[in-house]
Formats: structure tokens, sequence, C-alpha cells
């Protein structure tokens, strides 16, 4: 019998798995989908803008998490001590250059990159990509934006113009489309995957080398490689002589998809298998014993037939807030976890769900709540006493933060799935 069954495929469910797994629990994940990270920019965010000051950006996250932690007592990241979450991070980054798909910060350790965004806004973020570090603005050199003629979902001069407007030197070139691909049709995925062709590559490094300024550093759609990345990001830096780097497009986000990719090997070859298109709708529940918590029998995935049985001896939820499905609905009001109908502290009333300001800088109920859990992140009853023995949760269902607003989507996703994994593998 499986040690932990993980339900959910985004960061915090894998990370929770990987962490599991490491500790050498026999471990596996099942998913109705493939999670955020197809969807994310690829970066890792801790604390990007905080809700009282939504106009000023967080330049240090550290520095700011304690004052901030004690305004938010029941944030995710209040459950954890303060060295806890810069270890988990350490994990991280560890893990990924392990995959050959290494992340980096800030010089110093502690400042937040602020890359440009695909509309060409400052982003700030934590981790990123190698790929997309050199897009760094808090560097000097010129940008020049390249775009293809004809592709969707990545705008290079409006990228270039709203940087200029912000007071960055950019500008913008534009390359014929069919030096990525034949395909009349492509999205950025099936481009990705052209450039890991080396002749490709080299035609499009000759044509940026005509192009690029001595000094710039060029900005292209985040495509340069799906398979043959490193080899192909190298192969364009080496060509063009001058710095490149990657700008995140609109979804599909090959930098997500690079991720989850690497992340789902590095999980079967630890013996984690990764199943997707599970959706699991069901779990039978042992009744309390001698007043103690309830104990999870087996959860249930949809299948042809009857309802396919996963029975584990723990089991951690991962299957993300509103946005990723996790939480549901009705036009009365109601909104609910739906697996196992978790209590949550968004309001059970939809004209409080959210402020009458639409753009109210400290956000609306409804994205800030969730499932409240003790610091083992096990999910509690409204009275604060533990629902289930064997039931944890992570990422996107807590309450206690607007990660969307904050920016703390992926930093949250990783500090509470490995501290989650962690309760598991101590119990």
């Amino acid at each position: 019998m499986l040690d932990l069954l993980v339900v959910g495929a985004g960061l915090s469910g894998l990370m929770a798995a990987y962490s599991a797994a490491q500790a050498g629990l026999r471990v596996r994940v099942v998913s109705k989908g493939l999670g955020t990270l197809h969807w994310s920019a690829g970066t890792i965010d801790l604390l990007g803008y905080t809700p009282n000051d939504q106009q000023e950006p967080v330049y240090r996250p550290f520095e700011l998490l304690e004052p901030y932690l004690q305004d938010h007592p029941v944030h995710p990241f209040a459950l954890v001590k303060p060295n806890f979450i810069s270890a988990a991070l350490n994990s991280f980054v560890t893990l990924v250059e392990e995959l050959g798909l290494p992340y980096v910060g800030a010089e110093n350790g502690e400042d937040n990159l602020f890359l440009p965004s695909p509309a060409g806004a400052p982003r700030p973020t934590f981790l990123a990509p190698q790929a997309q570090a050199a897009g760094d603005l808090g560097r000097k050199e010129p940008l020049l934006i390249v775009g293809f003629e004809g592709m969707n979902d990545f705008y290079p001069l409006l990228i270039a113009e709203n940087l200029t407007k912000l007071g960055y030197q950019a500008r913008a070139e534009m390359l014929p489309l069919d030096l990525l691909t034949a395909r009349r049709d492509a999205n950025n995925v099936h481009l990705a995957h052209e450039l890991d062709d080396s002749a490709r590559c080299q035609l499009i490094g000759k044509h940026l080398q005509e192009i690029v300024r001595k000094g710039e550093r060029i900005g292209l759609p985040a495509i340069i490689g799906m398979d043959a990345h490193a080899k192909t990001m190298s192969g364009l830096q080496d060509i063009c002589g001058e710095p490149v780097f990657e700008i995140p497009t609109l979804p599909p986000s090959v930098p997500g998809i690079r991720l989850f990719t690497a992340l789902r090997k590095k999980l079967f070859a630890m013996g984690v298998r990764v199943e997707t298109g599970m959706e699991v709708t069901d779990a039978e529940k042992n009744s309390t014993r001698n007043g103690r918590a309830e104990k999870i029998a087996w959860m249930a995935s949809k299948a042809m037939g009857r309802p396919l049985k996963h029975h584990a001896a723990n089991y951690l939820l991962a299957t993300g807030g509103i946005l990723g499905g996790g939480f549901n609905s009705d036009g009365d009001g109601r909104m609910w976890e739906v697996i196992m109908d978790l209590p949550l502290t968004i309001p059970q009333d939809r004209s409080r769900w959210f402020d009458g300001r639409f753009l109210n800088s400290a956000g609306h109920p409804v994205f800030t709540g969730g499932v409240r859990v003790n610091e083992d992140f096990q999910p509690l009853a409204e009275d604060g006493t533990l629902l289930y023995e064997n039931l944890w949760v992570a990422g996107h269902m807590l309450a206690g933060a607007d990660p969307i607003l904050e920016r703390s989507v992926e930093g949250i996703a990783i500090v509470s799935g490995i501290a989650a994994a962690k309760a598991v593998v101590s119990r």
C-alpha cells in the first residue's frame, strides 16, 4: 500500500511528492489536469506586493516577511519558522540545478529580480530560470526585444514602448516567422520544439547577430527550445555574442512546461507515478474513535464503469483554490472544497465574497479564504479541532493569503508542499 497519495499535480503537489519520496515513502500523484505550471511564467514568487501597498513593489522580501507575517498570523508562511522558508527554496534550487534547469535570484540572494512582463511592466520575482535572468531591469544594458511576424501571444513593440515610457532603454525588431517554423498555425509549445533543431537555432542566431547593437541584451519570447533548451540557449548566446534572455508569453507557458516535465521525470526516476486525467471525487472515512479525529480509508477517482479506489496510509490535497478547481460554488452563495467538503473560511454568502471596490488593495474575501490548517498543515474544523488524522493540505487551497495579489503563488506552493510532506514523514 502507498504511504502517501498526493492529489494535484501543481507545484505544491509535485514538491510534496518529491520531499516525501526523498525521505523513503512510497508515493503516487493523481490529478484531474496538469496543474498551474502550464500557465505560469515559470518563475518563483515569494512576496512581490503587500495588500496595503499595491503601488510600491517589495524589493527585499525576507526583510519584509517578519513584520508582514506579524500582521497576518494565519498566512501560510506564518505556519513555519522563517528559516524553513529559506531552506525550502534552497531545496528547490538544488533540485532544479540537478535536473539541468537552473534557477537564479539576485546576486545578493535577498532582493527580488524585476523582469519584463509580457506587457512590458517590471515584474518582481524571487527566483527565475537562468534563461530569464539577463532580463533583470536592475541591469544597465539597453534591451532589444525581438519578435516574429505573425506569432501569436508575444508583442515586442508593446513591450519596448512600455519599457521606454518607464525610463528603460528599449527598442523592438521583428523577424520573419518562417525562421521558426513552416507551420501555418503554431502555438508557443510547437515553436519551442522547432527550436530544439540546431540548424534552425543557428539560422535565427545569424539574423539576431545582424540586428543587435553592441552592448545590448536580446529579449526573445520564451520559446528557446524545449527538450534541448540548455543547448539551444547556449548556442544562441555564442552566435550573438550578447546576452540573450526569455520573456514569458501568454499561456501556454513554455518555461512552466519545462519545469513540470523535469519534475515529473525526476519523480518517475524515484518510483513516483504522476497520473493525470484522474479526477478524485469521493473518499471513505472511518468513524471517530475515542474522541480522536476521523481517518480516511481511501479516495476514489472517476473511471469507466465504476470509481477507481486509491488506498494509502496518508493523503495530501493540493488541488488548488477557486482557479485551480479545488473549490466550487453554486448560485445560492455556497462555496465548498470539492473532495472532502472541508470547512472554508470563505463567507457562505456571495454578497460578502467581494469588496465594493473592484481594485480593492486588500483583495477580496473570496480569494483570501480557504482551508484553515494547523502548523502541520492538517485541516481543522471551525472549532479548531483536527478533522482527519491522515490528511494534509498544501498550496493555493490554504486560507490566510491572496497569493496572486501579493505575488507569492509559487513560494507558498513550495514551502507548504515541503512542510506538509515533512509532517507526513515525521508522524
